[in-house]
């Protein structure tokens, strides 16, 4: 057995935390558009005005957190030039809070001291928003509240949005001016808002695109001369990210990734240069944790679709029509206890988890004869599909196609 020992060596890292997500560079690269329209966006804030509303969209990682954290942080240290401004900021993470009411109670504790938060149960919602409009205004001046991943408040539970980009025009405060920042990954999700509330959430709409192969390499380079001591990477290495981050739909998250994984490879085999070999090991880890963390998000349904298709494809019936998973989907859903949903429903995740790079889609056209269809197999392998559903076969059992792949046996 090796020696396990912690011991400092040869590492191609000067400073590796700023290769993490919540590092912010002094500058941002890449985004100079955006930024400029959301600096505009923000700008009533210093002549302490009414905020504007602003709702960022774009897929993940494409820099609308990035640039958020950035521009607050400026206008936070700008403000205390100004004696006549009270500026404060609440940053909400909405992953996890499906409704007005456990947003409510989110911000209300993220503006008190731990040792007056309240519970998430016990309060009528109503009572919730009269402590939070207490709260904000006895904390007075302006009020920048950011929700991120707003997108994960259920449909038809947004009345907190309504509330908050209101709060002042219907009363409910008197001495704060609240301004809200919904950050959504979900392309779609402002048009599922109800229509009153799209129209005060998104007084002012920024979207971000993906990133090109530039602008990546732009930020990684940014990244990497903070990260790296000097000659620590190879040329090729960073050409070598910023391509596959583009290739991940423009990701920067994925790409930086790349990068700081690249690196822990390296020091781990006692090298102080990074290269293109490393990217490569880096790739095949930093797809197996993306596709894992993929999975662990789907809510129980979804995970049921997966496990349906993983069935047929460990008995060689894939690529596979709909109406094929279909009975099998049904079959999950009795064992796990639950009913299941329709057939369209089925499709149109099917089609979903396409879209995140867990299933292949294929188009058919059987012209006259069969029509047009579409088949799905799993894009990623099997033995890995089957351990990111762990927690699913062990809570309903372990399908027999499904035993060699399961725990490693």
């Amino acid at each position: 057995m090796g020696s396990h020992s912690f011991e400092r060596s040869i590492t191609p890292f000067e400073n590796r935390e700023a290769l993490l997500d919540d590092y912010t560079p002094n500058t941002l690269v890449g985004r100079d558009d955006e930024l400029d329209e959301y600096h505009e966006a923000l700008e009533p804030v210093i002549y302490g005005e009414q905020p504007n509303n602003v709702f960022l969209y774009g897929k993940a990682g494409v820099g609308k957190t990035a640039a958020t954290r950035y521009l607050l942080r400026n206008l936070e240290e700008d403000a205390e030039q100004y004696p006549d401004l009270t500026l404060s900021t609440a940053y909400i993470n909405c992953d996890g809070f499906e409704t007005s009411y456990r947003v409510g109670v989110a911000l209300v504790n993220a503006l008190r001291p731990p040792q007056d938060h309240i519970p998430e149960s016990g309060y009528s919602k109503s009572e919730v928003y009269a402590k939070l409009w207490q709260d904000l205004d006895s904390r007075g001046g302006i009020i920048l509240i950011v929700l991120d991943e707003v997108d994960h408040i259920n449909q038809g539970e947004d009345s907190i949005l309504y509330q908050l980009s209101r709060a002042r025009e219907n009363e409910n405060l008197q001495n704060a001016r609240v301004g809200v920042i919904g950050i959504s990954n979900d392309l779609t999700f402002r048009d599922r808002l109800s229509p009153k509330v799209r129209s005060s959430l998104c007084e002012r709409t920024i979207s971000f695109p993906h990133y090109d192969a530039n602008e990546l390499r732009e930020v990684l380079k940014q990244r990497a001369n903070v990260a790296f001591k000097d000659d620590a990477l190879t040329d090729d290495v960073i050409p070598k990210c910023a391509a596959l981050g583009a290739q991940a739909s423009g990701d920067a998250r994925h790409a930086l990734d790349l990068l700081l994984t690249a690196g822990d490879i390296a020091r781990g085999n006692n090298e102080g240069v990074v290269q293109e070999e490393h990217v490569e090991e880096a790739l095949e880890r930093v797809e197996k944790k993306e596709i894992e963390e993929g999975i662990s998000d789907l809510n129980d349904h979804e995970r049921y679709i997966l496990y349906a298709l993983a069935t047929l494809s460990a008995e060689g019936k894939t690529p596979v029509r709909s109406r094929e998973i279909y009975p099998r989907y049904q079959h999950v859903c009795s064992l796990a206890g639950r009913d299941e949903h329709t057939g369209r429903w089925l499709r149109d995740h099917l089609d979903e988890l396409g879209m995140l790079g867990i299933l292949s889609l294929t188009e058919k056209n059987e012209g006259l004869a069969g029509g047009k269809y579409r088949e799905y197999d799993l894009q990623q392998d099997l033995g890995l599909v089957v351990t990111a559903l762990e927690e699913t076969l062990d809570s309903i059992g372990v399908h027999e196609s499904l035993s060699s792949y399961y725990n490693g046996k």
